[in-house]
């Protein structure tokens, strides 16, 4: 760096007296040659005055401009584990992975800092508009590439039948705020507001034996848009109602 910062002021002062030469000689004999000409004696002048425009970086610490783009920092509270982010990235910089053997199961959202070529389509892109900002933070370099990732864990709503995944808690949560009272025409979202509010968990209410098919005593579990069909379609003898 202090090579690079002595040759350019080495460069900018050698430059003077040619651009003093060249620059008359452009004026007199060609009109498109002007402005280009001065413009450059301008720079090498103010260079020489100012000194290099390279900073002294590492040896000095680096400002960097405002609404730089830097490292993607994860928010634990605005981030809704929609995945939304994941969907939008470029160079596939962002993971998700899903844990079931967890108690709960959790979603992880990883962001590779290696992989990441900085775009901000994440931050613009985000669902909550507060789950991932752009730092400005840019001195990311380690010996070791699998220390260079952010994080979040987000609980997952899971069907209480089959097992299969619905959607991240925070999710519906923030769906759920977002319809207002239309959020109760949803049966999952009311069995979740309940249990996040209320403390109380709707599966507990109901007696059911998990060896028999659905029934319409199951309308208010927590249950995937499959297992939602099922119940509703088929009665009690699992026949089209």
């Amino acid at each position: 760096m202090l090579n690079q910062v002595q040759h350019d002021t080495i460069f900018h002062v050698k430059y003077i007296p040619l651009l003093l030469v060249t620059t008359p000689y452009c004026l007199l004999t060609g009109v498109n040659m002007k402005y280009p000409k001065l413009r450059e004696l301008r720079e090498a002048i103010k260079a020489l005055i100012k000194g290099p425009y390279t900073t002294k970086f590492p040896f000095e610490p680096h400002t960097p401009f405002p609404r730089f783009r830097g490292k993607p920092v994860p928010d634990e509270k605005g981030c809704i584990g929609c995945g939304a982010c994941a969907e939008v990235c470029p160079p596939g910089a962002i993971l998700i992975t899903d844990d079931l053997s967890a108690n709960p199961p959790v979603r992880i959202l990883k962001w590779r800092h290696d992989f990441c070529i900085f775009c901000g389509q994440c931050e613009r892109l985000c669902t909550t508009k507060e789950g991932v900002k752009l730092s400005n933070e840019f001195d990311l370099a380690d010996l070791n590439r699998n220390n260079m990732f952010s994080e979040i864990k987000k609980e997952l709503v899971i069907c209480s039948d089959c097992g299969e995944i619905i959607a991240p808690k925070d999710q519906i949560l923030y769906v759920a705020k977002k319809l207002g009272t239309q959020a109760y025409s949803n049966i999952n979202i009311i069995a979740l507001t309940q249990q996040e509010f209320l403390n109380n968990s709707a599966d507990a209410l109901l007696i059911t034996d998990p060896s028999q098919p659905l029934r319409r005593q199951t309308a208010f579990k927590v249950l995937c848009p499959k297992c939602r069909h099922q119940q509703w379609v088929f009665d009690d003898y699992n026949k089209t109602s």
